[in-house]
């Protein structure tokens, strides 16, 4: 799955060779989304002094409807706090060409900067990037429209209606199409389009839109409006998602990944947001591994594991690049993952050169690390060390963020307002409208029916001593090794591991388990191992051990607990993968407060979901 090419005319006009027409009026895109998408849907007078804007958009094409809405968001003293975008796009193009098509506009050429940034690994599904600390989103949804709608719920406040003329792309205008469009409207939502096509108004009104010309962009002479108010009731499939007006005070009881991450989603949403732990600083418990490692998982058949991971590591990725000193906190490292059985096959279509970000290693990659060519491996492009604990206080400092250490929660009383939290000896430690239990393990204390698992860790780790070599490119497959990274001084440690006891919750470290970490980096990389020999010989090597929460199908949880326990929630069970999925799951844990669009499609955010088991 290649980009799409596009085709420039001399006059600087694109043009798609697919469709065998223009992405936008020769009169200019920009004028075009101004007066044909924004004015027709009220915008930006509509969005005044709303906590949220919701756009949904069909034809992402090259950006600049985006583009032209951020601009104005961000021009808007009056702006909701988060602006949504969710578009749908079947034929993503290269950044160099959104980056060519905004250069024809000043004010747009940053902003195209940014999103070339983050286009990247557009494989087929959902794709959420963010921009200004998190408070402009988009959604892409590559793939072809209808299956794209299909699996996506939320109610739009405007609607974008672009993509080919409907002679070149009739699915894009087909009755069905706009038929699932107008089941993301409510009343009142606007809706806006260049083609004034008779089938295309017939079948808006036969859908509930009050729509009408209006004056167009020449060379077009008119443009089509429209409202959603039909003179019929709605029967949607199920309830709408709940949707939290006012944001008030909301309690997380843990400090670790899944605490913070979601600490600052809901506070960038104008939460206050008190997290406590029993431990006097954050990071103290699974989370606070010398240094972790953020890689996808990859099979075959591109399987649920597989497609959540990636999900989650480009939600994790745009917090580390926002929030983080590479080099220091973190390092875009890639890395290369040996595959012991010798199955380094990939989904049908993946290839070197892209989207995809994964792929099987060749010789030069191997051979940087010092392996053999012909050793079994995959590499990972879109992969990285980190220092969790720096990720963390990074995301408990946003504003509207209090830690609280020392806070050991013994018990929890729904009162009539929300929540109250009171330690061993029975002091009220705060009042809560809302509790999220990110505590780990410890999170069965308080959701007993969840099935979780404590999974007892062990790493070794030390540092470099003066002429030892190790690689500088992380590595994983039975166990893991990173090394080259700066401690608090500067000076590089290394870390192996890690050993898997479930439910045994001892956070004393064994000379089993050392034993069993020095033979498992034997395995993975013998010269390293070899060049560790006298480290641990010479007990200069240390152990650290933590307790993973797993649940009982190794995803993470995130909802509700129980239903008798309104505004009660989880976001737990992260288990070895806790920089995969934190921020994945606090933004779904947020979307889902306040009826935003779903950072992922909605069986996958099921797949998540506490109502699974």
């Amino acid at each position: 799955m290649n980009a799409e090419p596009v085709a420039w005319r001399a006059d600087g006009v694109p043009r798609s060779e697919r469709f065998d027409d223009i992405y936008h009026t020769e009169t200019g895109a920009l004028a075009q989304s101004r007066h044909v998408f924004l004015g027709g849907c009220g915008l930006p007078e509509a969005w005044a002094g709303q906590p949220q804007w919701l756009i949904l958009e069909t034809g992402f094409g090259l950006g600049l409807n985006f583009l032209t809405t951020w601009q104005a968001w961000r021009s808007d003293s009056a702006r909701p706090r988060m602006l949504h975008f969710v578009s749908v796009e079947a034929h993503p193009v290269s950044p160099d060409d959104l980056l060519r098509a905004a250069g024809a506009y000043p004010e747009l050429a940053s902003l195209a900067g940014e999103l070339a940034a983050q286009w990247h690994g557009l494989l087929p599904g959902f794709h959420r990037l963010a921009f200004d600390e998190g408070r402009v989103l988009l959604t892409l949804c590559i793939g072809d429209v209808q299956p794209m709608l299909r699996a996506q719920r939320f109610e739009a406040d405007s609607i974008f209606l672009d993509g080919f003329s409907p002679q070149q792309n009739p699915a894009m205008w087909s009755e069905d199409t706009l038929k699932a469009v107008s089941r993301f409207a409510r009343q009142g939502t606007r809706i806006a389009t260049w083609t004034i096509a008779r089938a295309v108004r017939d079948a808006l009104a036969q859908f509930g839109f009050t729509v009408e010309k209006r004056q167009g962009l020449p060379p077009k002479r008119d443009c089509l409006h429209g409202l959603f108010a039909p003179a019929w009731t709605v029967r949607r499939r199920g309830p709408m998602p709940e949707r939290i007006g006012t944001p008030g005070h909301c309690a997380v009881i843990g400090a670790g990944l899944a605490g913070a991450a979601v600490a600052a989603s809901l506070a960038r949403r104008g939460w206050q947001v008190t997290v406590l732990d029993a431990a006097e600083r954050p990071a103290s418990g699974a989370s606070g591994l010398p240094v972790g490692m953020l890689a996808p998982h990859v099979s075959p058949d591109d399987a649920l594991l597989s497609r959540l991971t990636r999900a989650g590591i480009r939600a994790t990725w745009i917090e580390l690049t926002r929030l983080l000193e590479e080099g220091r906190d973190w390092r875009a490292s890639g890395v290369l993952e040996r595959r012991p059985d010798g199955d380094v096959r990939v989904p049908p279509g993946w290839s070197g050169s892209g989207p995809n970000e994964s792929s099987p290693a060749n010789g030069a990659q191997l051979a940087a690390v010092g392996l053999p060519v012909d050793v079994p491996a995959l590499w990972h492009a879109r992969a990285a060390w980190v220092r969790p604990h720096r990720l963390i206080a990074a995301w408990l400092r946003q504003p509207g963020v209090e830690f609280r250490g020392g806070c050991q929660v013994a018990r929890l009383e729904r009162h009539a307002n929300g929540w109250q939290l009171f330690d061993p000896a029975g002091e009220l430690l705060t009042d809560a409208d809302r509790v999220v239990i990110c505590a780990g393990f410890e999170s069965g204390r308080f959701a007993p029916k969840l099935p979780l698992q404590p999974v007892r860790g062990q790493v070794a780790w030390g540092h470099m001593a003066d002429g030892i070599e190790l690689p500088a490119t992380p590595l994983n497959g039975d166990g893991h090794l990173v090394a080259r990274v700066p401690d608090a001084e500067g000076s590089p440690i290394w870390l192996a591991g890690a050993t898997f006891d479930r439910d045994s919750t001892d956070l004393a470290p064994t000379a089993a388990d050392s034993d069993a970490n020095r033979e498992r980096l034997a395995r993975l990389h013998p010269a390293s191992a070899a060049a560790l020999a006298p480290s641990f010989a010479h007990g200069k090597v240390h152990s650290w051990v933590g307790i993973r929460c797993a649940s009982g199908d190794r995803r993470p949880l995130v909802g509700p607990i129980d239903a008798e326990a309104p505004g009660l929630w989880a976001c737990t069970a992260l288990g070895s993968r806790g920089l995969s999925f934190a921020a994945l799951c606090a933004e779904l844990l947020a979307a889902q407060w306040h009826a935003e669009p779903l950072p992922l499609q909605a069986t996958l955010a099921k797949a998540l979901g506490t109502q699974r088991l």
